[in-house]
């Protein structure tokens, strides 16, 4: 029923979106054990194989991408959902907790091993439309909310801290902590002056790595406050990644609910642009005999049947090896996998990235 609402082509369309690149979950191996070992519940698949990408992660990316073709001849690309920073842990600590200070990925990639090439091979990404990236926000962090509970010496955070990690969902002693991980959450409307700040500095940061401007956005975690749209419009954004149902943050613990569907637009002639095919073969969220590969490929048919894109959810995770290799390879052998069977099953299918979906959307409306 979600498919039915919006924007409508005949056109067999497949976008990939795949989120959180440039970010660092959990630094790596070592800090995984240490944190295990000192009782901090690590549960989920991104603190247990999330990190920054590789060299090796993006080039073996490449290799599956570039060995499928579509309808036009072109290789499969992939839309990478960026963030540009990470929190400078060494300023922060040198402060006192008194004030937050950043550094663009390509300085934390200096501090990771194996990751000395990645802002050559984002460059290459963009030239053979492989993996071109967007804006997600400046870091994938909660800056206000994480400074917060540094400052009152939150246990948990504090010790995630020492080992250069700034998110858990789940603390020690069964503390159920904030959505660290949600940058445009706010506990009160005071924090929305700050999130002006981050998304000029992050638009104008992302344009200096990158060379483009990004004319599509897509809010880390999902809550946004709608108000912040108008700064996202005048930054040069056209297109917003939201999810079917969006969490609106007003807050002191308060939501709003919007409903969205694909081609709606705001009252700043942004274009909402929303997901409906999830493609995530290394998710604990389903059982490990979860046929990821065939779950996809029905909700593409749906699309399709509804004369909708199939914009597909695969986030960067699925394809990291660093702290653990075996992730990657399952993730990039299911993937190859599935872009198999979408060539063999829709031989006029075209691959596009969001930005180009979302200009496609934008030409049919004027």
């Amino acid at each position: 029923m979600s498919n039915i609402p919006g924007w409508r082509t005949k056109r067999k369309i497949v976008v990939i979106e795949s989120d959180d690149w440039g970010s660092v979950y959990m630094p790596d191996k070592k800090s995984l054990e240490a944190l295990k070992t000192k009782g901090v519940p690590l549960t989920t698949h991104y603190v247990n194989n999330d990190t920054l990408e590789s060299n090796e992660d993006m080039e073996m990316l490449f290799d599956v991408l570039r060995n499928h073709k579509d309808a036009t001849g072109r290789a499969v690309v992939m839309t990478g959902v960026n963030v540009v920073a990470n929190p400078d842990f060494e300023k922060i600590s040198a402060n006192g907790f008194t004030k937050y200070e950043y550094e663009l990925f390509t300085e934390t990639a200096k501090h990771f091993p194996g990751c000395d090439r990645i802002y050559d091979l984002w460059q290459q990404g963009i030239r053979e439309r492989l993996l071109v990236p967007v804006f997600h926000g400046r870091e994938h962090l909660n800056v206000q909310r994480w400074m917060r509970l540094l400052q009152k010496e939150n246990e948990t955070v504090r010790l995630a801290f020492e080992y250069g990690m700034s998110a858990l969902s789940k603390g020690l002693h069964d503390e159920r902590l904030p959505d660290l991980r949600a940058a445009f959450d706010i506990d009160t409307p005071n924090d929305l002056p700050y999130l002006h700040a981050v998304i000029i500095t992050g638009m104008n940061a992302f344009e200096k790595l990158f060379g483009y401007r990004s004319s599509f956005f897509i809010p880390t975690n999902g809550p946004f406050n709608n108000s912040l749209e108008e700064i996202t419009a005048s930054e040069g954004v056209k297109y917003i990644g939201t999810g079917k149902i969006q969490s609106e943050p007003l807050g002191d613990g308060k939501y709003k609910k919007h409903f969205r569907y694909i081609g709606k637009c705001n009252k700043h002639g942004q274009i909402y642009l929303t997901r409906n095919c999830f493609f995530e073969p290394n998710s604990w969220e389903q059982a490990r005999d979860w046929d990821w590969v065939s779950a996809c490929l029905k909700e593409i048919d749906i699309a399709f049947h509804c004369h909708k894109p199939a914009t597909i959810s695969s986030h960067r995770v699925n394809y990291m090896g660093t702290i653990h290799s075996e992730n990657r390879a399952n993730g990039l052998k299911k993937l190859d996998i599935l872009l198999s069977e979408i060539i063999k099953r829709w031989p006029e299918v075209e691959f596009m990235t969001s930005m180009e979906l979302g200009d496609l959307i934008a030409k049919r409306k004027a």
